[in-house]
């Protein structure tokens, strides 16, 4: 798989990095005067004026500046994709084809060209032009209306769910579709991927009951997975916290011996005096640390686990041992710990290529390698088609 990642920010690039850990020859087309957002943010690899994101999100990337503005970045495109078929873009609809880089200008090069959009609403419909981040597309998805408290409202999530869950991991799949197409059939085709569109199954058993019917609509704090049940965060003596998932009987059962309440086994896990019940609840974990809750489950099978700061999750044995932090090679020597892609494969495990290098480093090669001499590549220098 060889890919042309003309992506920024996160999602795009993140479904590029992916895809590239499990193999694939991504080369990034990056704007040499408008820099990546996400890559001038600090902090930097000690020594050099690269950021932690731009070593992790071009991992394994090689990358050319290209003005895409100019005809002859735009010939020499045409050529990348001769080689380069399967092509990722993120710009507002219309802008490639605007370009002369469109789809229907492209195949025409190569027809097996596998070409995927991603974009907030896709490329048509009445939202397609509106800018929007992660907060606008979960807005519009219906989860934010029952996601959070009646008291305050919808709440903000530590990570881009529409960027990441939905547009990049979407983005990978229907990649990854697309080839096992093209190599049965030989054809290309076209892919429009929309965060916003992403994001609206996440509703899962909620919106299959309201397509039902039309009159089942979650409430915040009313469902069994929103705060509707025993199923919670519950906050300890030293202001840490411990999660309780424990729905079945035989969880439950455990969790309610454990905390010393084995009369509130009867009642379930939605009992009738809910509010009553969770207070008291609130009131018990409050009596001891997280670290003394933590000693008290750990021989008990009840779905119960602490709400573990970044720091600990990073270094905790188990995810060291998964493999989701790796030590990855830096291109001047010595290695940065980086997030992995998570999946263990028994034939064909994971060789992470070196962190990502400054935008254009491969400038020369690429050019080189299409045919253009070393005096066309420094004309087009002083051409400012690298700007």
């Amino acid at each position: 798989m060889k890919i042309l990642d003309f992506s920024t920010l996160l999602p795009g690039p993140y479904a590029s990095l992916v895809l590239t850990d499990l193999g694939a020859d991504t080369l990034r087309i990056v704007s040499g005067s408008r820099p990546d957002i996400a890559t001038m943010m600090p902090p930097f690899l000690n020594g050099t004026d690269i950021s932690a994101n731009a070593a992790w999100l071009g991992r394994g990337k090689r990358s050319i500046t290209l003005n895409l503005k100019k005809k002859k970045a735009v010939t020499i495109i045409k050529k990348l994709i001769a080689e380069y078929d399967i092509l990722l873009e993120q710009f507002r609809p219309g802008v490639m084809q605007r370009l002369g880089l469109g789809y229907e200008d492209l195949k025409t090069i190569n027809p097996g060209l596998i070409y995927c959009s991603l974009t907030g609403y896709g490329q048509d419909g009445p939202y397609a032009q509106k800018a929007g981040h992660d907060i606008n597309y979960l807005a519009r998805s219906g989860l934010m209306s029952y996601s959070g408290t009646k008291s305050h409202g919808p709440v903000l999530t530590g990570m881009q769910i529409a960027d990441m869950a939905a547009g990049s991991n979407n983005t990978i799949i229907a990649i990854l579709a697309a080839v096992l197409h093209r190599n049965y059939t030989g054809k290309g085709q076209y892919i429009d991927i929309s965060m916003r569109d992403g994001v609206v199954p996440f509703n899962g058993m909620a919106a299959a009951a309201a397509l039902v019917d039309d009159g089942l609509h979650p409430v915040r704090e009313e469902d069994v997975l929103n705060g509707g049940s025993l199923y919670d965060f519950y906050e300890t003596k030293d202001n840490e916290y411990l999660s309780f998932g424990g729905l079945e009987p035989q969880f439950f059962k455990a969790f309610c011996n454990a905390i010393g309440y084995p009369e509130f086994i009867k009642g379930g896990v939605i009992p009738d005096d809910i509010e009553q019940v969770k207070l008291r609840i609130k009131k018990k974990i409050k009596t001891k640390t997280r670290k003394e809750w933590e000693d008290v489950f750990k021989q008990v099978d009840a779905c119960v686990e602490p709400v573990l700061t970044l720091s600990e999750t990073l270094n905790s044995p188990d995810i060291l041992k998964r493999g989701v932090v790796v030590d990855v090679a830096l291109p001047e020597g010595g290695t940065v710990r980086q997030l992995g892609t998570p999946m263990l494969f028994s034939g064909t495990p994971i060789h992470y290529a070196k962190a990502g290098q400054p935008a254009g480093t491969d400038n020369k090669n690429v050019l080189l390698e299409l045919g253009y001499t070393k005096e066309a590549i420094e004309n087009f220098k002083d051409s400012g088609i690298f700007n």
